[in-house]
């Protein structure tokens, strides 16, 4: 609806700002100059592409978890090379009508400390788990749980990417799922993803969510 009133206010605008030449077939009805209507066209869908609304998401999880990796995955950038997060990313992807800002935070225990100062406005909380790591399981699910307390992040929707499925040995999203006790979270929606943050499998199907999540 948007778009169609902007169309309609900027043809009103072309009819009232230049001269149109007449048909020689119809004399009643009048031929919009080609490069304006060429300009219409462009600008519409410029505007039928834009995205719909921002939101702000959070990408936490531990040191090594493969946070920064599924990032760049998902800015479709080169993942064979990354270096830790010192500090914290930021980029900006569109999904499905979505300008998702994604705030990529380090996971070292010094960082984790300074977690909270990033979750004011959050829309939704991503957190990433090492599936191959088994003995970091408990550390990961106590930082979770720590999360879910804070009354700024309460009701936010939550995705956990049960990261380096493509690890053999590696725990499936259903048992990280029965671990971390998520079938008990009733304050808020949550999934959790399999997914391969180097090789990109699993990654749209959890963005896809994302997405869905917030739409309801």
């Amino acid at each position: 609806r948007v778009v169609a009133v902007l169309l309609l206010a900027l043809f009103a605008a072309l009819i009232s700002t230049h001269e149109f030449e007449k048909s020689s077939h119809f004399s009643d009805r009048f031929v919009v100059p080609v490069q304006l209507s060429m300009g219409l066209l462009s600008l519409l869908r410029k505007l039928r592409s834009a995205p719909e609304k921002e939101l702000r998401i959070l990408l936490l999880g531990l040191d090594n978890a493969g946070k920064t990796t599924l990032l760049k995955q998902l800015a479709s950038e080169e993942v064979t090379q990354v270096t830790p997060t010192a500090g914290f990313n930021i980029k900006s992807v569109v999904s499905d009508g979505f300008k998702l800002n994604v705030w990529d935070i380090g996971g070292q225990s010094k960082i984790r400390p300074y977690w909270k100062n990033y979750f004011e406005n959050t829309d939704v909380l991503i957190y990433v788990i090492d599936s191959s790591d088994k003995k970091r399981l408990e550390e990961t699910g106590d930082e979770l749980t720590e999360l879910l307390l804070d009354d700024k992040l309460k009701s936010v929707p939550l995705l956990v990417f049960a990261n380096k499925q493509d690890v053999v040995g590696a725990l499936k999203a259903s048992e990280i799922a029965e671990c971390l006790k998520l079938v008990k979270l009733m304050d808020r929606t949550w999934q959790i993803q399999g997914c391969s943050a180097l090789q990109g499998t699993g990654v749209k199907e959890g963005m896809d969510w994302v997405c869905k999540s917030i739409k309801k």
